[in-house]
């Protein structure tokens, strides 16, 4: 009976060793860079149209082959999106990663927002551009496969703000990081607090004293709570150089040192921005 067990057991234990053995033996041995192509290559971004189809990307099967066999399984693509010139090297570029399709679209309002709103290419609007599009494949540990590049030029329009706009056309900054602490003092004295309208969506205060780790929201009426812009998470957990406001967000935390700071708040793509002086 012993015989017979321990013979299970070593023929077991091979299978199993052959099992490792055949699994390590995989190897990689190539694959052919995928070929992109997009339509049209004039796209037309007109507001009104936003739910149109406005690009479709594809590309082909970059046929991963390994010592098994060919594999065009569990592929991952990575689309880039650049602005010529930038040679896919840009800050701002668009990368989107992609399980196993061989496509991708985007309808007029994606688009347009990924230009314009999104913090991405921050295009400005009704301007000619030309974007760049390659796409790149990997599966595992095998060598990455980049595609060939295209182009498609655009003009994309200016979309409605991320944040609406104050009413009253002003906007103010209070807090117990401020000079005048939570609304108290009166708004004729706290010119210091007030921002410059720089455009229709951009407000600026080019100088003011923070006291470090205070907190402050944006209001557009000094002295009245009913409309006040704040973080978008829980209160006092925004990055503190720097980021997304709502209306009716929550207490926004300062810079832990105090200080003479310029605030930039752009309504534009809901984003502000803190720079110690």
């Amino acid at each position: 009976m012993k015989n017979i067990k321990l013979f299970f057991t070593l023929l077991s234990t091979g299978i199993l060793f052959s099992c490792e053995r055949n699994v390590s033996a995989i190897s990689y041995e190539g694959g052919t860079p995928a070929v992109i192509s997009a339509t049209p290559s004039t796209v037309s971004l007109e507001p009104g149209n936003e739910a149109n189809t406005a690009l479709v990307i594809n590309w082909t099967n970059p046929d991963y082959k390994f010592s098994t066999g060919p594999n065009s399984h569990d592929v991952t693509y990575t689309l880039e999106m650049d602005t010529l010139g930038a040679n896919f090297a840009s800050s701002k570029k668009v990368s989107t990663v992609i399980s196993k399709e061989l496509s991708k679209s985007y309808t007029v309002g994606q688009l347009n927002a990924i230009l314009g709103n999104d913090m991405l290419l921050q295009l400005s609007p009704r301007r000619n551009y030309t974007l760049q599009l390659r796409v790149t494949s990997s599966i595992g540990t095998a060598v990455k496969l980049t595609s060939n590049i295209i182009s498609f030029t655009t003009k994309p329009f200016a979309p409605p703000p991320k944040v609406a706009l104050p009413a009253s056309g002003k906007l103010f900054i209070t807090g117990s990081a401020t000079p005048g602490g939570w609304m108290g003092a009166p708004a004729a004295e706290l010119t210091s607090q007030k921002f410059t309208q720089m455009s229709s969506t951009l407000y600026v205060i080019p100088s003011i004293a923070l006291t470090g780790g205070g907190s402050y929201k944006f209001v557009p009426v000094y002295g009245d709570w009913g409309i006040s812009y704040g973080c978008v998470g829980a209160g006092n957990t925004n990055n503190v150089n720097g980021d997304n406001f709502t209306q009716g967000g929550n207490d926004m935390r300062a810079p832990a040192t105090s200080g003479n700071y310029k605030i930039e708040v752009d309504f534009q793509i809901g984003k502000f921005i803190v720079t110690k002086l």
